[in-house]
């Protein structure tokens, strides 16, 4: 098996976050988002996984993309770094790993993180995660016949024709053909607003007999802005089977509520933790009540009282703003 992982975008909507950190490697619960989804996806895989390809911009740094072969290496997979130079659309991303598009392939957007109780049936032609959701019209979704095998897909509908939406997780059991598909997109220049879709693949190789049929997930989390991605760290943390608190964490006068990650090396003095909180290592605390934010490495805290927040690495603050979002190397005294 080999997954494939486009995560070249920069973050907008994270910002100030990912101005010094793409936005895959912004920690949920102690582990970078693009390292829980590829377990999340070797769970369901049911076979050894055997290469990781990592789609990123060439801005990313030679640290990131050590970062990442390591992700691949704890899977027992060989990891491989992939550019994409330019912004031109997800089937775009996709071929941009196009060696690895070969026998059964996962490709996985690494903006979303999801809980799942099935496990792929590698002889079906194609797998494409979905989940309900209240109000589709915001996303792609796909019809099903009866047999359970999807007709459709839609972009963003503005009348209802299904609430099974896709989360960005595709199986397909002809690596192959899914890069001939691509390729015939981009050598005849078939775009929609601007971009290559994978979307368009899927629909061309249905065309020709493939027969996708969907993996419907337990529960999708997303991590595409500051909120979304504090209220992920709070699922995670709730549904995680995980140890949490490193051994040589100190905790002196004050009171953790849990469930909280917290890092190697964390001193918390005379403060009120959680529920819901992840620290990174070497974070100090001191004097303060925090509950659902993610506060990141090397950062001090002091005298402050938030939630719903996230604080960078290497990061001071002093304050009692009731939410707050500051990046890394950022210094604010608020009180």
């Amino acid at each position: 098996m080999n997954i494939i992982i486009p995560m070249a975008g920069i973050g907008k909507r994270m910002r100030p976050h990912t101005l010094t950190i793409p936005k895959p490697l912004l920690p949920i619960a102690g582990k970078p988002i693009v390292q829980r989804l590829v377990e999340d996806i070797a769970k369901v895989c049911g076979e050894p996984i055997d290469n990781i390809s990592f789609i990123i911009g060439p801005s990313f740094g030679k640290e990131v993309e050590e970062n990442l072969k390591a992700i691949a290496a704890s899977l027992g997979a060989k990891g491989h770094i992939c550019y994409q130079t330019e912004a031109l659309g997800t089937a775009h991303a996709v071929y941009c790993a196009k060696d690895q598009l070969e026998g059964n392939v996962i490709v996985g957007f690494a903006d979303t993180l999801f809980r799942a109780d099935f496990v792929i049936d590698p002889e079906k032609d194609g797998v494409i995660w979905v989940k309900k959701v209240e109000d589709p019209r915001a996303f792609g979704v796909v019809k099903l016949s009866d047999d359970n095998v999807i007709t459709d897909f839609v972009e963003k509908p503005e009348e209802f024709v299904s609430d099974l939406a896709i989360i960005g997780i595709y199986y397909f059991k002809d690596g192959d053909a899914l890069r001939d598909e691509i390729k015939y997109l981009l050598d005849n220049d078939i775009r929609e607003k601007g971009e290559y879709q994978l979307t368009n693949a899927l629909e061309n190789m249905k065309q020709k007999g493939c027969q996708f049929v969907p993996g419907e997930v337990i529960e999708w989390m997303d991590c595409g802005n500051k909120n979304a991605t504090v209220d992920t760290n709070k699922r995670v943390l709730t549904n995680t089977d995980e140890k949490l608190v490193a051994d040589s964490a100190k905790t002196e006068g004050s009171e953790i509520i849990e469930p909280c990650y917290i890092g190697e090396n964390v001193v918390i003095e005379a403060s009120k933790i959680g529920p819901h909180v992840s620290i990174g290592d070497n974070t100090v605390v001191r004097n303060s009540v925090i509950s659902n934010s993610i506060i990141q490495t090397n950062t001090v805290i002091e005298h402050a009282e938030f939630t719903n927040s996230m604080i960078g690495n290497h990061a001071h603050y002093d304050g009692r703003s009731n939410q707050i979002s500051i990046s890394d190397y950022s210094t604010v005294k608020d009180n």
